[in-house]
Order: structure tokens, then sequence, then C-alpha cells
């Protein structure tokens, strides 16, 4: 498998009240097609801020960026719209969706945007209702999104997310918001998106969730203090995974 996502000495400050914040500190790794990657650590280690950095949603202060062979991080910020529109997709803990329209409509929305996903506008209604099938929430296709529950919302939201076949998705706290039941419904979906070929970076407090990942990043204080991979294989008990995992996590102080 070749490298989807190479990261290179990246680094992120902000300037608040002529104060330095080193947010993100000469991080590297690298995510191979195919893998699904947590991203664990303590509040304010600078989680939500690499996901944001690697996926062009947030300007990198130094270091490089290669997504599919291409620098981000020396995109024009038109060539990073387009990108992230075509190439991404974005899972996020609070479901952002548009009130006026209804949950299919959010949904083939970013299609009906991208230059790059072709079809009529009837062809990409009908590829918004098989990813619904898919996630099984075609029977709220018409509602608006305040008459469907926070579990039907995000498999929505991943719905949304995967409208333009993007090449990888990126979700920060997918499941935080929701209940355990809805939470271990939409790992499954995620979990089967990946099976199926879906490269996946996540940002997770939750270690149930990060022992269904193939890798895990650990972040403290912007660096990267240890990186996790464990036994994976149909031979591997997912409590015996969680369970190694959380034994690696308390080493490193989590």
């Amino acid at each position: 498998m070749a490298a989807l996502l190479e990261v290179k000495d990246l680094c992120k400050t902000y300037v608040v009240n002529k104060r330095q914040n080193n947010v993100l500190k000469n991080v590297n790794f690298s995510v191979e097609e195919g893998e699904m990657v947590a991203i664990m650590g303590p509040s304010g280690s600078g989680k939500s801020t690499l996901l944001y950095t690697v996926s062009g949603m947030d300007a990198a202060t130094g270091g490089e960026v290669y997504f599919d062979g291409k620098d981000v991080t020396k995109l024009k910020s038109s060539e990073l719209a387009a990108l992230r529109l075509d190439e991404m997709g974005f899972i996020f803990q609070q479901m952002y969706m548009m009130k006026n329209l209804t949950i299919l409509d959010n949904i083939v929305l970013p299609a009906m945007e991208s230059k790059k996903t072709s079809g009529s506008k009837k062809e990409k209604m009908k590829r918004g209702e098989e990813l619904m099938r898919k996630l099984s929430i075609i029977e709220v296709a018409d509602n608006d999104i305040n008459e469907v529950s926070g579990g039907q919302l995000q498999r929505a939201c991943i719905c949304r997310s995967m409208i333009n076949k993007p090449k990888v998705l990126f979700a920060d706290e997918p499941t935080g918001a929701l209940n355990r039941s809805a939470s271990g419904e939409v790992m499954e979906e995620l979990v089967k998106l990946n099976k199926e070929g879906t490269t996946i970076m996540m940002v997770t407090h939750d270690a149930k969730v990060a022992a269904k990942c193939s890798q895990v990043l650990y972040i403290v204080d912007g660096n990267i203090k240890g990186e996790y991979t464990g036994p994976t294989g149909v031979d591997v008990r997912e409590k015996d995974r969680e369970r190694m995992l959380n034994s690696w996590l308390m080493e490193l102080g989590w």
C-alpha cells in the first residue's frame, strides 16, 4: 500500500495577545491507503488542530503535508477548497446541516457543488438514496434535521461525507455527542466503510473506538509521543485488542 498522507515536520503556532502558542511541534507520520487511524491524547494536546491542519482546513505554520502526492501546504485557497470538496470527507462531533433542507438534500449538496462528481441531479439524488439505504436511514430521507435522532443524523453526516467518493474521511470525535448505543452503530458503519477501502483518520477520546483502528497516534503537547499498531486480524478478539491498547495508553500516562 502507498502512503496517501505523509506529514513532515508539521508545525502550527497561534499568536494570542502577542504570545506564541506552539500547538504542533515538528509532527511526523504517514497514513497508508485503506488504513483507519485514531488520534488520541489529553485535552488540549493538539488532536483537533492536527486533524484540521493535515486536511487543509487550517493553515500550517511550517512543514509539509502530502496528500496523494500533493503538498497541501503549498496550495492556493481555491485549490484547497476543491480538494476538500472532491477528495476528502468530513464528520464532526457537532452535526452541522442546513436547517432549510431535508436530510437527503443535505447529503447530496456537496455533489451538487462538485465539478468532479459527474451525473445529473437525478443521478446524484439516487446515489444519496443508495448511501442512506446502506446506512439504514432511507426512511428519514424527506425529514427535516430536527425530526431524526442523533444517531440517524450522524449516519446522515457519514452519507454526506461519502457522496463525492472521497479518498479519505477526516472525523473529529464522530461519536462524542452520541449515547453508547448510537455510538456503536456509527462506529460499525465507519468500520464497514474502512473495510471497503476508505481511508479514515479520526480524533477520539474513546479507547473502545480507537481499538477498532489499525493505528493509534498518541499526541501530548503537540508532539506524537507514541504510535500503536498492535495485533490485528480475525484471530484477535476485539476485547483483547481494547485491553492491550488500554495498557499501552496507561504506560503513556493516559
